[in-house]
């Protein structure tokens, strides 16, 4: 059986005037990765305006751990809907709000007494993650790391490591944040091994506490445990230890944004549950909402306590649409099995790829947690240079013939792959072997003369 039917060229008639309406009438800024206009979707299936189906290993960017419209949140929503849309938490309090920060203060890892704020979105609940530990520290300094992608507010940017895309032209941007490298082990320096280059990131940050900021102004550290817009790379567990050691011995607050690597992407409910590595504070979003807009901070109760009673607040964070979804989706990532099926989505993900590296030599890294996977594409494998226009070459011809997918990394040369994780098999298997012939047809047609 196929699952992508194709009616029409890619994209469709119908798909083409709703796109000439959006040219005319939404901002020029706001890009668009597939040529296609959506009409509906369940489980891992697309359907566009014109009656074509496709797959979608895009997810809404790592939205939809638990799929397109999950029938148990889609009536937990009806129902919700039926009897409170809105109240605002700050007005009054209400009984979905509260199970949703019970729910997470209970998988959320630590022994700890913890609570959580909910708000709308990922730079929301970064930024108010940044507000408990300064008050909590009363210090004002922030470390983050290159390829992290925290947001587009203005202080998110300013944590955001990508210039070009996210940040040209909207400075100037909050002050007392401090950039310093990651452990990316697809890019090794030479002469070193892959353990000597951990073991030098991590002097590095102790280095970073004379260098850059004293750790008396140091109010938190701020890691992705996978960096997700830069480039699906997993933080080796050694330095994600180093950061709580450093974090430990100054009285620093340890955030892990989990925002796109969280809610069961890579196999767990938190992707740095991987390395034992407990952090103070965890930041979460996407797929906690199974599609609705809605993220948390979760953490140390005292840490969550410090801001003075009216110093965060959100007029739409913990919408009570959004928290009956948000309790579904944990619902689902809780049932039996299901997060075991990350760790199937990997396998076959590698089973496909791996292989190719061997054929298709510009296929320069296969890396990825759980269903968290990308593929990296390079001019030469062994100088790594970056080769964007590959990635999205591969990307536009894997839209034509029915596979939705997005990319992704610092240099913009990956594609990355955010399937449901109850995406089936053979519905996976069939995606993936577009993307492969794909990779194989951009490979024919631009390593001509390289």
């Amino acid at each position: 059986m196929r699952y992508i039917q194709q009616k029409t060229s890619i994209p469709g008639p119908k798909s083409q005037a709703l796109q000439a309406r959006r040219a005319a009438s939404v901002s020029g800024a706001l890009a668009q990765a597939n040529g296609i206009a959506v009409q509906r979707a369940h489980g891992s299936l697309v359907e566009d305006v014109d009656g074509n189906t496709f797959i979608d290993l895009a997810g809404g960017i790592g939205v939809l751990a638990v799929g397109h419209t999950p029938q148990p949140v889609v009536e937990a929503i009806k129902v919700q809907a039926d009897q409170l849309i809105h109240m605002c938490s700050i007005v009054a309090n209400y009984e979905p709000y509260v199970a949703v920060c019970e729910a997470l203060n209970r998988i959320t890892p630590g022994s700890f007494a913890k609570k959580t704020l909910l708000s709308n979105g990922g730079a929301e609940a970064v930024e108010n993650a940044v507000k408990f530990a300064r008050r909590y520290t009363g210090r004002s300094g922030i470390i983050v790391f290159e390829g992290a992608y925290h947001g587009r507010s203005n202080l998110t940017m300013a944590m955001t490591s990508k210039w070009s895309l996210f940040k040209k032209g909207f400075g100037p941007f909050a002050p007392e944040v401090y950039r310093l490298p990651l452990p990316n082990l697809y890019r090794t320096p030479e002469g070193m091994t892959p353990e000597q280059y951990v073991d030098w990131a991590c002097w590095n940050l102790e280095n970073a506490l004379v260098a850059h900021i004293d750790p008396s102004a140091l109010a938190a550290i701020v890691i992705e445990p996978v960096i997700g817009e830069g480039g699906f790379i997993p933080v080796p567990p050694g330095f994600l230890r180093k950061i709580r050691e450093v974090c430990d011995a100054h009285g620093v607050v340890m955030i892990a944004d989990e925002i796109q690597s969280g809610s069961g992407r890579t196999g767990k409910i938190w992707a740095i549950e991987h390395s034992g590595v407990v952090p103070d504070l965890v930041v979460s979003a996407k797929s906690l909402g199974a599609g609705m807009p809605i993220s948390a901070v979760t953490g140390r109760a005292e840490i969550m306590d410090s801001p003075h009673v009216g110093g965060v607040g959100s007029t739409y964070g913990g919408n009570p649409l959004a928290c009956v979804a948000a309790l579904k989706a944990i619902e689902i990532l809780e049932s039996p099995g299901f997060l075991e099926r990350a760790s199937q989505i990997e396998r076959v993900v590698r089973e496909t790829f791996e292989p190719m590296k061997n054929e298709i030599p510009v296929l320069g890294d296969v890396r990825g947690v759980g269903a968290m996977m990308a593929l990296e594409f390079v001019k030469n494998p062994i100088t790594k240079e970056p080769w964007q226009e590959f990635a999205m070459e591969t990307i536009k011809r894997a839209s034509k013939q029915g596979v939705i997918l997005i990319r992704a990394g610092l240099y913009t040369n990956c594609v990355r792959f955010l399937p449901a994780l109850d995406i089936p098999q053979e519905m996976l298997r069939e995606a993936l072997g577009v993307v492969a012939d794909a990779i194989r047809e951009t490979n024919r047609t631009m390593t001509v003369g390289v």
